[in-house]
């Protein structure tokens, strides 16, 4: 909702709204209306503005540092704060005096209400207000949490990881334009660590997330030491990490004192990049370049700039210069799906940073870290009873394609819970459109192994720690470079 703005100038505030939520304006979309609210408020009492403030520089204020000697003391009760339970003093507003600072941590009883008060905040009692203070609370500075493993804290941080990458994928449901992204929700959002390894993610579409940290890791190598504060990479080529080309994967470094701490990503199916037929999902492809446009990374913000010369060239110029191939028919919903999905990871980025402010970058890089070691834990646990339920060590399966093609596995697990999963015996790749990149293969393999693993966790890079995968070059598997492949996922 748009409050009320000066000289009833609502357009400028909603941009200005949508410029601080999102990080980015669609300066040339029209504005709906879509309701108009009209809010009336009734004062039961005169109140003068600023009164509560001259009434504190005036005031004779008294800090209860005893509060149990006061008569407004009730009892003292055991309260659970970060750090542990500590002793918390109730006390009754009604017998309370202008004047009186009550320190937290305390328990303040009115007829009506119960106001908390932090360890580190105090509470003032004016003639009409209670006002609370967070100086104190301030100086406390972030959180005191170990870096040592705690299985509490592994649970929450866990879960605040997974939160942000939900937070990530309602802004680009909100923000996207496209059917594809916005009702069917084709997208997926996901946290990395500094090296590009998978932390946590929302419930999103399978094989984008178990992809997506080849992708980062590919464009992490790429790039080496020319990312800077500021700069998005887009990518979509399957040998670059990318699933189809449709998936477009929108990555952002997270940077503190000029170096990458995190890296957040978005990846979204497009309704149109090109190609031989409208959509970009032929089914007579036979090559690459008969799916659309593709990247192998491009900076598509450089340093906070917005480069829509280098994406226009991209989704319109470089497909159509292919025998009967165009360039994208629907540019412009292209253009506002990938500003999107550029807010959702700047979304990521501010939430990292609030995290970070909370517990610190040490304590969330550690428990990053601790994550996927439970992760890869639990699997090799899962792999040792599966060898011990079997009765071997190996375990042999294959399938065919309706065209003939094989896919073979083999498994091997060792005793201390490794695997080797080996494709030799794939068909060679097929002169049509489903073959698959490596990175789906893992992307199976990674949601397949989190399935079966009983505990709750967020599917992350640990899950493939104790697994070693071998994919025939050239295989259905492992196509060529120029390889079609929008029907391999």
């Amino acid at each position: 909702m748009v409050p009320e703005a000066a000289a009833g100038d609502y357009l400028s505030r909603f941009e200005s709204m949508h410029q601080r939520e999102f990080g980015f304006v669609l300066r040339d979309r029209r504005v709906i209306v879509d309701d108009l609210r009209v809010r009336v408020v009734g004062r039961l009492a005169e109140v003068r503005a600023g009164q509560v403030y001259d009434e504190l520089e005036s005031l004779q204020c008294r800090l209860l540092d005893t509060p149990s000697t006061h008569r407004a003391f009730v009892e003292t009760v055991p309260v659970y704060f970060q750090g542990g339970s500590r002793p918390t003093a109730v006390l009754k507003l009604g017998h309370l005096e202008p004047g009186d600072v009550i320190p937290g941590p305390a328990i303040i009883l009115d007829r009506n209400s119960t106001v908390l008060v932090e360890p580190g905040w105090t509470a003032t009692v004016t003639s009409t207000q209670l006002v609370l203070d967070s100086t104190l609370a301030a100086n406390e500075g972030t959180r005191l949490v170990s870096t040592e493993v705690d299985p509490i804290h592994l649970s929450v941080l866990a879960n605040r990881f997974m939160s942000i990458a939900e937070q990530m994928g309602r802004t680009l449901e909100k923000t996207s334009v496209s059917t594809n992204i916005k009702e069917r929700l084709d997208f997926s959002c996901a946290l990395f660590d500094q090296h590009g390894n998978l932390v946590a993610n929302a419930p999103h579409i399978p094989v984008h997330l178990g992809s997506m940290s080849h992708a980062v890791k590919f464009q992490l190598e790429r790039f080496s030491d020319r990312l800077h504060e500021g700069d998005v990479i887009l990518v979509n080529h399957p040998q670059a990490g990318g699933t189809h080309l449709p998936d477009i994967t929108i990555i952002s470094p997270v940077f503190r004192d000029g170096r990458v701490i995190f890296f957040v990503a978005s990846r979204g199916h497009h309704a149109d990049i090109g190609g031989i037929s409208p959509g970009s999902m032929p089914p007579t492809s036979r090559e690459l370049f008969q799916e659309g446009a593709s990247s192998m990374g491009m900076k598509i913000v450089d340093a906070g700039e917005f480069q829509e010369s280098d994406v226009r060239r991209m989704l319109l110029e470089e497909p159509a210069q292919h025998p009967g191939c165009s360039g994208t028919r629907n540019y412009r919903d292209v253009l506002s799906d990938l500003k999107a999905q550029i807010a959702a990871n700047y979304r990521g980025i501010a939430l990292l940073g609030q995290l970070c402010a909370e517990y610190s970058l040490e304590v969330v890089q550690e428990y990053m870290a601790h994550i996927q070691r439970t992760a890869e834990a639990a699997v090799r646990a899962l792999l040792k009873e599966t060898r011990a339920k079997q009765g071997a060590s190996q375990l042999v399966g294959y399938d065919f394609m309706d065209d003939g093609s094989k896919i073979n596995l083999r498994i091997d697990i060792d005793e201390d819970g490794s695997a080797l999963f080996d494709f030799a015996g794939t068909s060679p790749e097929v002169y049509a459109n489903t073959n698959a990149p490596p990175s789906v293969t893992h992307s199976a393999i990674i949601y397949c192994l989190r399935c079966m693993v009983q505990s709750d966790l967020p599917l992350n890079q640990g899950c493939l720690a104790p697994v070693k995968v071998v994919i025939p070059e050239f295989s259905l598997l492992s196509p060529s470079p120029t390889a079609a492949v929008v029907g391999g996922n």
